[in-house]
């Protein structure tokens, strides 16, 4: 069954406003009025935003186009001004803010600067790391910003199992950085933020699935969640990455020894009414799934936010889903339904 944290739960809540609240309602109304046979509507304005703190990464990681530096986009590091005028616009309405979206976050010198605004604008803020960047300094540094959540990304309990798939990174420094975080926490008598390992699941990996738990139970973070794992070239898996535990895998084995994705896939979107992603460049994106920013829908050098959810191209999309989403091309390895569990 999964895990329910009541002081993180209560958290969250409490960023609740009626503003934010009415918003929140506005767009779940939108969402199921999108399900009948109707035209499309949009109202209110998201609940959740991704901010890419930067494309950068230390790590190589086979499934990653940042570890794989494979963009074909610009790369770059998002600046505080720009970051800070977009959510003056938007914080009233915005409920949670992910600082993630490719690259390592730490690896922006302002990032910790930024996530203390937006937690001074009481948004949940939440971020996804690998932790070689959590020296005792920084750690420090993350308790006092006001994080609430932080998602310690841990493929692996030993250097050997670790590195299939992070590449080039020390599970060392990983674990030494988690309980950084922890010793950090108790020493400024901080409930946030709320703190797991997550676990990607993949074929080298997940015979270290009880291990994991074991760690984290060691460590102090506060629970695991284990991953299932975006595969490009699924229907090959080159990498042979697919687990064969068929919980934590998105596809399924076919008989002539190809793969496909396990759900199907559906039209309309939950995504796309209540939440979105923007580059460190402005460029608004639909989700976490165009990881290229190959279906731009606004760019916020150009336009403010509110105008570019609203806009023609943003309907456009939203219809373009409700009506054939399997021909886009970032929906057919979507893992919406069986991404996370948590054990």
């Amino acid at each position: 069954m999964p895990k329910f944290n009541l002081d993180d739960s209560a958290n969250l809540i409490s960023k609740f406003t009626p503003r934010r609240a009415w918003n929140a309602f506005k767009v779940w109304m939108s969402y199921y009025i999108n399900r009948l046979p109707l035209g499309t509507v949009q109202w209110g304005y998201p609940v959740s935003i991704s901010f890419e703190p930067t494309t950068s990464c230390n790590l190589r990681c086979p499934e990653c186009p940042s570890g794989l530096r494979a963009f074909t986009r610009p790369k770059g590091m998002l600046e505080k001004d720009f970051f800070t005028k977009t959510i003056d616009e938007i914080h009233k309405e915005l409920l949670y803010l992910i600082f993630y979206f490719q690259g390592e976050p730490y690896l922006n010198p302002g990032f910790l600067d930024m996530v203390k605004y937006a937690s001074g604008k009481k948004i949940y803020t939440a971020t996804s790391t690998n932790a070689h960047y959590l020296t005792d300094e920084m750690a420090k540094r993350t308790i006092e910003s006001g994080l609430d959540r932080l998602i310690i990304s841990i493929d692996g309990t030993t250097q050997d199992v670790y590195q299939q798939y992070r590449v080039g990174g020390n599970i060392n420094k990983v674990i030494e950085g988690a309980r950084n975080i922890v010793k950090w926490k108790k020493q400024l008598n901080s409930k946030t933020p709320y703190v797991f390992f997550q676990f990607l699941v993949v074929k080298p990996n997940q015979h270290q699935i009880e291990d994991i738990k074991r760690l984290a139970k060691e460590v102090g973070v506060n629970e695991v969640r284990f991953k299932t794992a975006q595969v490009y070239d699924y229907r090959e898996d080159p990498n042979h990455l697919i687990p064969t535990i068929n919980r934590y895998s998105r596809y399924k084995r076919n008989a002539d020894g190809t793969y496909s994705p396990k759900n199907k896939i559906k039209n309309g979107c939950w995504k796309m009414h209540h939440s979105n992603v923007i580059t460190w460049d402005g460029l608004v994106v639909p989700c976490c799934f165009d990881k290229d920013a190959t279906h731009r829908l606004g760019d916020l050098k150009n336009k403010s936010f509110k105008e570019i959810w609203k806009n023609h191209q943003y309907n456009q999309f939203r219809k373009a889903l409700k009506s054939g989403r399997a021909a886009i091309d970032i929906c057919a390895n979507c893992s919406e339904g069986l991404n996370v569990w948590k054990d």
